[in-house]
């Protein structure tokens, strides 16, 4: 038997005192049967029956049993048991999948590791075995965890197939609508019940969402870009200069870039087709590019703003430009753009039009150092912060707008000072953005020097580091004041705990964190 619920079965035999116990319930956004309230009202009958005393309440709503990121009341939870601040020593749970529906089973069992180890002990009040550490206990508890993960596998790919459903009959699936085209709300019998602004959803199951063409302006601006690129050979680095010039912003209300421009010009959504499944973020796991081949299309479902024979003539001049060349023509490339500029950097690389990106040469390479020093060339170290630093300043201009209307789009307040570019979200925390550059040692070795604005005193500093070249973000730093106390940080490639434990791959965490969640209606 486990030694932890041995110990406090022997203290309810021996002593009439309740035993304290706190609960955890957890309710995801699948509208599951239960409740938190309803899963609250089982757990205090099976409390009374037990002689418990429940102190605390640790709830999740509104939360996917996937991962323990975004569960805050879980990490709570855990860290107020392990760091023994905790004075109950039960933590009561509807069932096993309330705890969570980790893929991993074993995960499951680590955090409950955690708890037990600290002499405090879970009860699965709705299963069919007491959580005693016996072996049938263990496998039926097991069996339960795998049932759990099962279910969510099951449940994903039944959505994905309905979503998949839903793309082939014409309905958009999420997503910005993009330039030129508008979100139009349509009723179960497809009548039009208006257009969706920024950040604005749906509200009945029975709706749906298709693309419609956006304002005449919009519409012929789309097609000029095409001609342009078309018949007048303009390279996507000009059109966006005209447009610049003549004050004519995005769709996100930002002046046009080469990677905008090109996005208008490789999207099917323009001639009318409906592609779904470019990329997968199943079960929480690693975003990935999925190939053409995998994607979902429905073809001519949407009206279409721009004739179809334009589009794929624009394919088609995207095609040459990607022929495959060998290694050494890239570097034969390279050394006579050296040539003509006399130095090189990634920035300059990305900007003129008879190289392929910088990211073509890094991928191919490993490294723009291992480049320099194939085609003999030393870069000199002024020539590389001059560039590298005017292009960290306009990314920090971008990631904060960006990251304002995401948080806007998910029904975040968030006030930005114009002073200090400080975020204040929802009138609760304030948060502070951070580029850091990529930098490396003469051996090679990267880090990343931090400076941390301690003085305006955020609650949470967002650090984007960014990968080597300083081309993208690698990953994310959320470092709350509380614990980082340095006017400086020198990130490395590996880090101390204390530091990883604030990492993470995207902003999903962080989104979150800021997100208004809508507590469940008691089933």
């Amino acid at each position: 038997m486990d030694k932890s619920n041995k110990s406090i079965r022997e203290d309810c035999a021996n002593n009439d005192k309740p035993l304290l116990a706190a609960a955890y319930v957890r309710m995801s956004t699948d509208l599951q049967k239960y409740s938190t309230d309803n899963q609250l009202a089982e757990i205090r009958k099976y409390a009374e029956k037990r002689n418990y005393k429940i102190v605390q309440v640790y709830e999740d709503s509104g939360k996917s049993g996937l991962k323990i990121a975004g569960r805050q009341a879980l990490q709570r939870l855990i860290d107020d048991v392990t760091k023994h601040r905790a004075e109950f020593k039960i933590i009561l749970v509807y069932d096993v999948s309330r705890w969570g529906r980790f893929q991993n089973a074993d995960e499951s069992a680590y955090y409950e590791f955690l708890c037990s180890r600290t002499g405090v002990a879970i009860h699965y009040c709705a299963e069919q075995f007491e959580n005693d550490g016996s072996v049938g206990s263990d496998l039926l508890k097991l069996v339960r965890r795998i049932t759990a993960k099962d279910y969510s596998r099951e449940l994903s790919v039944k959505v994905f197939a309905g979503q998949c459903r839903l793309v082939e009959l014409g309905y958009r699936q999420g997503g910005p609508a993009g330039y030129g085209l508008r979100r139009m709300l349509i009723d179960e019998h497809g009548d039009e019940k208006g257009v969706l602004a920024a950040g604005q959803r749906k509200s009945l199951q029975t709706d749906r969402v298709i693309l419609v063409p956006g304002p005449k302006t919009e519409v012929d601006i789309v097609r000029r870009i095409f001609c342009h690129f078309i018949y007048d050979h303009w390279h996507e680095k000009k059109i966006a200069e005209i447009l610049n010039a003549e004050s004519i912003l995005s769709d996100r209300f930002r002046p046009w870039t080469n990677g905008t421009i090109r996005q208008i010009l490789t999207n099917e959504k323009y001639i009318g087709n409906n592609i779904y499944n470019r990329t997968s973020f199943k079960l929480k796991h690693q975003r990935i590019r999925n190939k053409p081949e995998i994607w979902i299309r429905a073809e001519a479902v949407f009206q279409g703003i721009v004739p179809r024979e334009l589009f794929e003539k624009a394919q088609v001049i995207f095609h040459e430009r990607s022929q495959h060349l060998s290694d050494e023509e890239l570097l034969n490339l390279l050394r006579n753009a050296l040539a003509c500029k006399g130095f090189i950097s990634g920035f300059m690389i990305d900007e003129m039009e008879e190289l392929p990106s910088s990211s073509v040469y890094r991928r191919r390479f490993g490294s723009l150092l291992r480049v320099y020093k194939l085609i003999g060339y030393e870069p000199e170290r002024d020539y590389q912060y001059i560039e590298i630093n005017k292009e960290i300043r306009t990314k920090f201009s971008q990631q904060l707008s960006s990251l304002c209307e995401t948080l806007t789009s998910i029904g975040s307040s968030v006030i930005r000072d114009d002073e200090t570019d400080l975020l204040y979200i929802n009138n609760e925390f304030s948060v502070s953005v951070v580029i850091a550059k990529c930098c490396a040692t003469a051996t090679g070795r990267l880090h990343w020097n931090v400076r941390l604005d301690t003085g305006l005193l955020p609650d949470i500093t967002l650090v984007m580091r960014m990968e080597e070249g300083n081309q993208n973000i690698l990953d994310y730093y959320l470092l709350p004041s509380l614990d980082i106390m340095s006017l400086k940080l020198r990130l490395l490639q590996q880090n101390p705990f204390g530091l990883e434990a604030y990492r993470f791959s995207s902003l999903e965490f962080f989104f979150d964190l800021a997100k208004r969640i809508e507590l469940e209606k008691v089933a």
